[in-house]
């Protein structure tokens, strides 16, 4: 489906309503990122329960104000994926271990089982699952401090 004009607002039980320029009103419709680690704010689709696309947004940042707001809001709502800008220490160099990080979301804990846990996403990126199912994002390990990288290229 191509961009289309729409407004957004909530509902009194807190869901995306969409209205399209042709006056059609969807309610309860969830943005999708198409590309979530590689280009987090180009490529979002709105979406209705069923999984049917009824807008495409090409940039968040072209969205007018409210609707750009509750795309913002909604994404991080459904998404959680730390992104770690430190590894502090780990418990061990064996699987599994336990793994001090500093992420965008405060510091934090968590248990690696296997080193198949840590997956390369693209040239520079590296997803971190842990033992809970959560995963945690390194966006850039070459940009990251020295001391993290240490501890990186040990598990890769």
């Amino acid at each position: 489906m191509a961009s289309t004009t729409f407004t957004l607002t909530r509902d009194n039980f807190g869901k995306l309503v969409m209205t399209a320029e042709d006056g059609q009103v969807y309610h309860g419709v969830a943005p999708v990122r198409a590309f979530p680690i590689q280009s987090p704010d180009e490529g979002i689709s709105l979406v209705q329960g069923d999984g049917k696309e009824v807008a495409w947004i090409d940039h968040v940042d072209t969205l007018p104000e409210p609707a750009r707001t509750l795309v913002k809001e909604e994404l991080e709502g459904r998404e959680f994926m730390p992104e770690i800008s430190r590894v502090v220490s780990v418990s061990s160099y064996a699987t599994p271990c336990t793994w001090q990080v500093e992420t965008d979301r405060g510091p934090t804990q968590f248990v690696l089982k296997g080193e198949e846990d840590i997956r390369r996403i693209g040239a520079t990126s590296l997803l971190i699952a842990d033992n809970h199912g959560i995963h945690f994002l390194i966006r850039d390990m070459f940009e990251i401090d020295k001391n993290t990288r240490k501890i990186l290229d040990r598990f890769l």
